[in-house]
């Protein structure tokens, strides 16, 4: 899963495309908890993922739960599959992941 992060003065961009699994936990919570750090608002950006694991889908949990205790804020947009994913695994209401396919 290629993951990649621009960085703002304001905002950072989080972009997973691919298959978004165990693989790339490590680096996913390793840039998680850079921009928790910066206390930074993110948009999360899942657009292009195909598949996402229940792994990732914790890590972005947790770190969205993080983020509203610290007054950070996470919005994003979402592939049909990712947002399917999501509902399927019981995560209504992730943060930074529409609630409702929209196509």
């Amino acid at each position: 899963m290629p993951i990649t992060l621009q960085r703002d003065e304001s905002q950072w961009l989080l972009r997973l495309e691919g298959q978004a699994t165990i693989a790339s936990a490590a680096e996913l919570k390793q840039l998680l908890l850079e921009w928790l750090a910066a206390g930074k608002d993110l948009k999360l950006d899942l657009e292009d993922v195909e598949e996402i694991d229940i792994t990732i889908m914790q890590l972005l949990w947790a770190a969205g739960r993080e983020a509203a205790r610290t007054g950070a804020e996470v919005v994003g947009s979402a592939s049909d599959a990712a947002i399917v994913a999501v509902r399927g695994a019981g995560f209504p209401g992730m943060p930074g992941v529409p609630a409702r396919i929209t196509g």
